[in-house]
């Protein structure tokens, strides 16, 4: 029996918490597509286009948005200031057979439309979920709280990413509180590209890291 490609996807647990780098990070590593299937704010192309730009990503290995929409503001704002409404079943996983990221706009509780929530639409699809909080103050209570959400709708959850300055105490906090495997700390770069996000990869061993917590999930 063929073992099916991998699908996760990458949510953060507030706004500017770096997940776009992050799933830049895991599309390179895992040799994934990217999807960010809701985009706020396309100025410059949005977050799809700088993963493209980052990697210099094919076309092959990206998904159009299913909706993109020009204001930086919540989707479900975004959307009724264009006279538009996301429907939640126009959201159907791409239907490849490769690897796939899917980046969410925002955090977990980000409202798609007045009556439909993001994790709303991570408890339909059920994928794995990265979770991407920063480093510095802040951060316990933001990742604690993301953490029960998730697991209060039985979402599986596939690890954590701290992103930011190396914190002297906050990954073994949010280890040890949260009760969640650790994937990656991701420092500050000196240069942002290709290159460094693959070293990061590479010394902090994460895909044996994520291979490891993909077998856990399916035998739980």
């Amino acid at each position: 029996m063929n073992t099916p490609p991998l699908r996760l996807v990458i949510c953060g647990t507030d706004t500017d918490v770096g997940k776009t780098i992050v799933s830049a990070l895991f599309v390179q590593g895992l040799e994934a597509t990217y999807w960010k299937p809701v985009q706020s704010g396309t100025e410059g192309g949005g977050d799809r286009q700088r993963v493209i730009d980052l990697l210099e990503l094919p076309e092959e290995r990206w998904q159009p948005e299913a909706y993109a929409f020009q204001a930086p503001v919540s989707p479900h704002w975004a959307a009724e200031q264009e006279g538009r409404c996301i429907d939640p079943e126009q959201l159907q996983l791409p239907a490849i057979d490769q690897p796939l990221v899917v980046e969410t706009a925002g955090g977990l509780m980000v409202p798609l439309t007045r009556h439909w929530l993001q994790i709303q639409q991570l408890q339909r699809w059920q994928l794995p979920v990265v979770l991407v909080a920063r480093s510095e103050l802040g951060t316990l209570n933001h990742t604690l709280l993301s953490l029960e959400a998730l697991r209060s709708r039985h979402i599986p959850i596939l690890g954590l990413v701290i992103n930011g300055p190396s914190h002297a105490d906050n990954p073994r906090t949010l280890n040890e509180l949260g009760d969640v495997p650790l994937l990656c700390e991701l420092p500050p770069l000196e240069q942002l590209n290709a290159a460094a996000l693959a070293r990061q990869w590479q010394v902090q061993n994460v895909k044996a890291k994520v291979e490891t917590e993909i077998n856990r999930l399916q035998a739980s």
